[in-house]
């Protein structure tokens, strides 16, 4: 099929049934004074998703069943055409025009058609740009995902395939452009939208920014694109990019809104990915086995990339600390400048997602070992001084300072022992999906952070965008 008839959603495969030394200038979405504010707004939990109260849909949808997927889809489709009838000229010149047609399909059945394809096994939903309409498979597709992460996890994607849409009717896409840069605009614009929902705007949807917002952050990370090895023959066909560059793409619409979506072009991504590996080396996996040999030779890396005049003291014990709580799978004790580690829950913690759960996020090595380097990143606090560890600010500082050492992961590191230590692909998304489900990569000493994910994810970009010196001056 031709790429620019049908701009499809590319989800993780277990939702279909087909399926850095350099310091990077990128464009980074500044992280409010307030750390318990989601890019201006107060973090807060409360109800998400459709309202008791909503008001009736504005659209109707060919091949219907008239089932509970395809309203909750009229629903969205209706309420997104909502949002950009006022954001559209905010943004882009003209105004704005709906899409001609809405269609449902099952997968499992035989009789469906969308953009001149047949939808038997068409696990996916899209814009088809020859005759301007959205569809969306009811059978598989929208239950999964809003069984995995909500009704908005069912509306983010359809956010999504209406930004395709937008994108072409504000010329922001032709026959030349990327699909990468087509994927993450469209998040952007996504993520634009949503900020509209969780301002309260929307007629028919709510949600907070607390586990709500969460929950489409987790959706977001399930469109990432799969691993591949630098000889898979998929290399570089219809590329949308990796979970930590479209949550990055969709913050910057949250954030800024729809007019930010507009710089997403090759340079910016290529700025924003700078030396983070995108593929696997030949053969390889990418998932280093969590063992005591491989935390001492992470800690090992960090000491020589950090070189403390007083490096920590790694422990495999559970020992009191005076001025701390323990945090297991890793905890760091400032009055002993000691890093104890629990092995065995270090490794449940870097265990792979079972293929067959469709709401898994990219978790492996890097969820756990993001933790460890957190908590030496803590000891590198404690070193320099004049800094609290036991609060929100030191909380996001943590996660900063942890995405300035992933970065510097991208260069082999050879410790005393013989062992090379460095990044792969894949490790950034692992080292994200922690940061979002568990939080402890972004908490400060005891193993407290801030309720939003978002604002989690968003310090850790910025140490990965940047250095050292902007995570102590960003996070005070």
């Amino acid at each position: 099929m031709n790429r620019r008839r049908w701009t499809g959603a590319a989800m993780a495969t277990a939702f279909l049934a087909t399926a850095c030394t350099t310091t990077m200038q990128g464009q980074a979405v500044s992280v409010f004074d307030d750390p318990f504010s989601v890019a201006g707004m107060p973090a807060t939990d409360g109800p998400t998703g459709l309202r008791d109260d909503a008001s009736d849909p504005s659209r109707v949808v060919e091949n219907t069943d008239d089932g509970e997927a395809d309203e909750l889809a009229r629903q969205a489709i209706s309420d997104i055409e909502e949002y950009w009838a006022v954001a559209y000229a905010e943004a882009f010149d003209g105004q704005f025009e709906p899409v001609d047609a809405l269609i449902s399909w099952d997968a499992n059945g035989f009789d469906g058609m969308f953009c001149d394809t047949d939808t038997y096994g068409l696990i996916n939903a899209g814009f088809c740009h020859d005759d301007n309409t959205i569809g969306w498979d009811r059978g598989e597709l929208l239950p999964a995902l809003q069984r995995a992460h909500g009704d908005m996890g069912a509306t983010m994607v359809l956010a999504h395939e209406y930004g395709h849409a937008i994108e072409y009717q504000a010329g922001l896409l032709d026959d030349d452009t990327p699909t990468l840069v087509a994927e993450q605009q469209a998040d952007c614009l996504a993520g634009s939208y949503m900020r509209w929902v969780a301002e309260g705007s929307s007629p028919r949807f709510t949600l907070s920014t607390g586990e709500g917002l969460n929950n489409v952050l987790a959706a977001v990370i399930a469109f990432r694109d799969p691993l591949l090895n630098v000889d898979d023959p998929e290399v570089g066909v219809d590329e949308h990019g990796s979970a930590f560059e479209r949550l990055s793409a969709f913050q910057f619409g949250f954030t800024d809104g729809a007019q930010a979506c507009k710089s997403i072009d090759l340079r910016e991504i290529g700025q924003r990915r700078g030396d983070l590996p995108v593929l696997l080396p030949e053969d390889q996996t990418g998932e280093l086995p969590v063992t005591e040999e491989s935390v001492r030779a992470i800690v090992d890396a960090m000491g020589i990339v950090f070189a403390p005049q007083n490096p920590p003291t790694l422990s495999f014990e559970s020992t009191d600390c005076a001025d701390a709580r323990q945090s297991p799978p890793a905890s760091y004790c400032p009055a002993t400048n000691t890093i104890s580690v629990d092995l065995a829950e270090l490794e449940a913690m870097g265990a792979q997602p079972d293929p067959e759960d469709a709401g898994s996020l990219a978790t492996g090595d890097n969820t756990a070992y993001s933790v460890l380097v957190s908590r030496y990143m803590q000891a590198i606090q404690q070193e320099r001084g004049g800094v609290p560890l036991d609060n929100a600010e030191a909380a996001l500082r943590t996660a900063c300072l942890t995405g300035v050492a992933t970065t510097k992961m991208t260069k082999d590191i050879t410790t005393p022992d013989g062992n090379t230590i460095a990044l792969t692909a894949g490790d950034v998304d692992e080292a994200v999906s922690g940061i979002l489900t568990n939080g402890l990569a972004a908490s400060d000493v005891n193993g407290e952070s801030v309720p939003s994910g978002f604002s989690r994810i968003d310090a850790f970009r910025v140490g990965v965008l940047g250095d050292q010196e902007r995570c102590f001056k960003r996070f005070p």
